[in-house]
């Protein structure tokens, strides 16, 4: 039953039964001394005692701190302490509390990172909220008026109804998003990779934005004339959205006659780097490390006024990585921000 005999018990023990052997041994002897009985057999009493007296004390000590370190052991397991019960009882006070420290560390960490999730879902809750009662709260304002007799005005009718009719879209698209980074989250939405040109389907996005660019007066560019096509693998559609977000992004923040330039590298032998580059408002270290979290928003006032869900950057994110490739943020207050991701690049 019991895995490892302890060696500090054995000195314990030792100690013990020759302590008690020597007090037991004087006292016998006082008591046979002053009864005239003393002889030489005398000399057997302290060994046999020292032999009882381990035996005893070694098992006992044993008995004692095995029941009591699996009271310990069968209290953690109630606390799901699976690691420990992995291992065999040690009644080693060294070693179990080693073990007794780790399993706290290992909790303290555990707690601290519920703590984190815990904080994370109340925001993010929060913001869901917030960012479908905006426009449920505008469609319903608009429809409210109507039914108080606006209806009859067919100029006030037609507009408020196109207007909610913007709050029903803007609604829709938040739940395409959250709909999609979910499904990319668990793994759902599978990719249709195919070989295909990335300078097309940059110059396709530039002519869907170039008017929205055009209203800041913002020049949508490449870095360099490129003459060969740069031909990679991966979701072409995918890869589309993503260079829409961040596309998008740099023409909502960037500066009135600003520039947004895209530029692709060789990284290393297989690899591209695809950057978009704009000359913007930039971005604040302290919110780098947030900027791809579900709703999160650097400006929370400005940003709403641009539109948008909220989950641009996240699904950019989660589609760089289910392509197994990287993405990357630099950026700076005041000066801009590139945003980079990886392909693999077809010879």
């Amino acid at each position: 039953m019991q895995k490892n005999n302890l060696k500090k018990t054995y000195k314990f023990a030792i100690r013990t039964s020759l302590y008690v052997t020597i007090f037991t041994t004087l006292l016998v002897s006082v008591f046979l001394y002053h009864f005239h009985t003393f002889n030489w057999q005398v000399v057997f009493f302290p060994l046999i005692c020292f032999t009882m007296c381990f035996a005893i004390v070694q098992y006992r000590v044993e008995r004692f701190i095995y029941r009591r370190v699996k009271k310990i052991y069968d209290d953690l397991t109630l606390l799901e302490s699976t690691s420990l019960r992995q291992q065999p009882i040690t009644t080693d006070m060294g070693t179990l509390t080693r073990e007794i420290d780790k399993y706290a560390r290992d909790k303290k960490l555990e707690i601290e990172t519920l703590k984190v999730r815990e904080e994370y879902r109340k925001e993010f809750m929060g913001n869901v909220s917030h960012e479908l009662k905006t426009p449920l709260f505008t469609v319903q304002g608009y429809i409210l008026t109507l039914l108080d007799g606006a209806m009859d005005d067919k100029k006030i009718r037609k507009k408020y109804l196109n207007r909610a009719n913007k709050g029903v879209e803007r609604l829709i698209y938040i739940i395409k998003d959250l709909d999609m980074i979910t499904k990319l989250e668990v793994g759902d939405l599978s990719l249709n990779k195919e070989v295909f040109d990335i300078i097309e389907v940059v110059k396709g996005v530039f002519e869907l934005f170039e008017m929205k660019a055009g209203k800041k007066k913002i020049t949508l560019t490449f870095d360099m004339e490129y003459n060969e096509p740069i031909m990679v693998f991966g979701d072409k559609e995918r890869i589309q959205q993503v260079l829409t977000n961040l596309v998008v992004n740099s023409i909502k923040y960037g500066r009135e006659k600003g520039t947004t330039e895209v530029s692709i590298e060789n990284l290393i032998k297989n690899k591209a780097i695809i950057r978009v580059t704009d000359n913007g408002e930039g971005i604040a270290t302290e919110h780098i490390s947030r900027l791809f979290e579900r709703f999160y928003r650097v400006d929370k006032s400005g940003s709403r006024k641009e539109g948008g869900s909220g989950l641009g950057l996240s699904i950019v994110k989660h589609i760089i990585e289910a392509h197994e490739e990287k993405i990357y943020v630099e950026s700076e207050a005041g000066v801009g921000s590139e945003f980079s991701f990886t392909l693999e690049k077809i010879e």
